[in-house]
């Protein structure tokens, strides 16, 4: 089966030329390598570029391990460049295996005979330091795991069969290929345990690996929930009876971002105009990464849903921050009080902006009350959207807030 990935083989397309070192970047086994060596390999050749002229090394195979070295690598890069004015498109996968990779991305955007595409799993790397030292002559393309509505036009079947299935093992490709559950869950654990957490201990040289793990698993039983060092900290003293600092924590939760298992949603003070530094969510990549973490427990589908919208709408090229807004209400006792309320995506792509509510059930009108209320005090004309996972036909109220399924949401790239 071949996944297409569409998306993303036409944003390296639009770069084709442009004079930039094309960066793919992604969290481990999510397809980066396919997408440079297949799909796009296959795209060369359907416009005519000759198989001499496209240049791959997979720099994580250990054949390929002498061209970790700066200088043998680029003398094989230079030795398969033919003196026929053609264009070579040099494709290196993992590059950050290579000393010194920098510089050696910065000579080989010298020779105008070479268009150079490159991935990494290590956002430290390849999104800061490649960034700053190209000074704008990286083009970066970040790849997710596979969305929603690219898994089911894969999987097929029933929508909701799917969605079970999705928000149960995740969106990596080799899942979706695996047929048994078990080995759904087993390829999953085995990747976490000896993929991901081996590489992010080894990268960092990290000395207490169950610090870190237990870490990993706070952040996964308590996905869309604000936090911070601090009271992370204070959940490994009480349930770990452990004393761990919080700049240790943040170091930690760093290696994570950049290894692109997880991600980080600011909060932002709609009416102040201001983000809020007190506490930010932390979402995951991909769902069966983390149900693997948890062995497959907390599979709740709230929580899950909130996620995933997250991951949507990342994908989708929007910059996502966790909305507050403060409204006033009167108590008991008939005495005005301030009321912060929380809006769970502040959506912006230019001068867009969305306000975006996830609610898992909407069944009558306190409920929708309720969700609306936070929307509806920002005061502002941006478009507002609830998502549920109710079965409903989209809809439109007076005040102008769009109620949407949520299926209906994924499936749909232009559902807002």
């Amino acid at each position: 089966m071949i996944i297409p990935r569409e998306k993303y083989l036409q944003q390296l397309i639009a770069a084709e030329g442009n004079g930039m070192v094309k960066i793919v970047t992604g969290i481990r086994r999510s397809g980066k390598s396919f997408l440079l060596m297949t799909l796009f390999h296959q795209h060369l050749i359907e416009q005519g570029v000759q198989e001499s002229h496209i240049i791959e090394i997979s720099l994580d195979n250990r054949k390929n391990k002498r061209l970790r070295d700066p200088d043998t690598l680029l003398d094989y890069i230079d030795s398969r460049v033919q003196a026929d004015g053609r264009i070579h498109y040099v494709i290196l996968d993992e590059v950050q295996l290579v000393d010194d990779f920098v510089e050696v991305l910065l000579s080989l955007m010298q020779d105008k005979r070479m268009d150079v595409y490159v991935s990494g799993s290590n956002s430290r790397f390849l999104s800061k330091d490649v960034v700053t030292e190209f000074r704008g002559r990286g083009d970066e393309i970040h790849l997710y795991p596979l969305s929603f509505s690219e898994y089911y036009a894969a999987a097929g079947g029933d929508r909701r069969d799917a969605w079970k299935d999705y928000y149960t093992y995740g969106g990596l490709p080799q899942v979706l290929l695996t047929e048994d559950e078990e080995k759904k869950a087993d390829y999953l654990t085995d990747l976490y345990e000896l993929t991901y957490l081996k590489d992010i201990v080894e990268r960092n040289h990290l000395r207490n690996v169950e610090g870190l793990r237990t870490l990993i698993r706070i952040l996964a039983s308590s996905i869309g929930s604000p936090t911070n060092p601090r009271r992370i900290a204070n959940t490994f003293l009480s349930a770990e009876d452990i004393r761990i600092k919080d700049s240790t924590i943040r170091d930690y939760i760093d290696y994570l971002q950049d290894a692109f298992l997880i991600e980080e949603a600011l909060r932002y003070d709609v009416k102040g105009r201001k983000y809020i530094g007190t506490e930010t969510k932390y979402y995951f990549a991909d769902m069966g990464i983390r149900a693997a973490i948890l062995n497959l427990r907390q599979q709740e589908e709230t929580h899950i849903m909130e996620n995933i919208i997250y991951n949507e709408l990342r994908m989708r090229g929007y910059r996502v921050d966790v909305g507050m807004v403060e409204t006033w209400t009167t108590n008991a006792e008939n005495k005005t009080m301030r009321l912060p309320l929380e809006i769970d995506f502040v959506v912006n792509k230019g001068a867009e902006r969305i306000y975006i509510q996830s609610a898992y059930r909407m069944p009558g009108e306190e409920k929708e009350k309720q969700e609306k209320r936070s929307l509806l005090s920002t005061n502002d004309n941006f478009r507002k959207i609830i998502i549920t996972y109710d079965d409903i036909k989209q809809k439109t109220d007076e005040q102008g807030i769009v109620t949407i399924s949520l299926l209906d949401f994924l499936l749909n790239p232009h559902s807002i």
